[in-house]
């Protein structure tokens, strides 16, 4: 098993050689604007997951997704010509769910600061109800406020 520090030096060096030449594996001009977001390797540098997002719409994903299942070998190829290591990890590439998890934490945010603009709004000239002091008091309750005040 390799250490945590040589995992990551792998998956670094991963992603830089797949972002780097993935436009000249993958020779479609339907392939989308790519981009390597993280590349993940087991302990024993026998699997490799690379993180991927794709601007565009959701065909342009899945067209995306299958360029890159059908040349994920030829990646994989390339990888270990640049890699110099005795086993070549397996690619597998997984769509990054990051970008639309923080969409949707945005517009999560942008909804609750409206909210909380309405409620300031409607609380602007509001007032009590009832008295100001809602406590009922005795006299001599009041006396002993007032010499406290004095």
């Amino acid at each position: 098993m390799a250490d945590q520090a040589r995992a990551r030096r792998v998956a670094e060096r991963i992603k830089d050689v797949v972002a780097a030449n993935l436009e000249a594996v993958v020779k479609d001009p339907n392939l989308g604007f790519v981009t390597i977001t993280d590349v993940r390797v087991t302990g024993d540098l026998q699997q490799a997951s690379v993180f991927y997002t794709v601007l565009g719409e959701e065909t342009q994903r899945a067209h995306t997704a299958k360029l890159l299942a059908a040349n994920t070998g030829r990646l994989r190829s390339l990888v270990g010509r640049h890699l110099g290591i005795r086993l070549t990890p397996t690619l597998e590439f997984v769509a990054d769910a990051l970008p639309d998890s923080a969409a949707h934490i945005g517009e999560l945010l942008r909804a609750a600061r409206a909210h909380d603009a309405e409620v300031a709004a409607g609380a602007e000239g509001a007032a009590y109800a009832g008295d100001a002091d809602p406590y009922k008091r005795d006299e001599a309750d009041e006396d002993v406020d007032a010499r406290a005040d004095a």
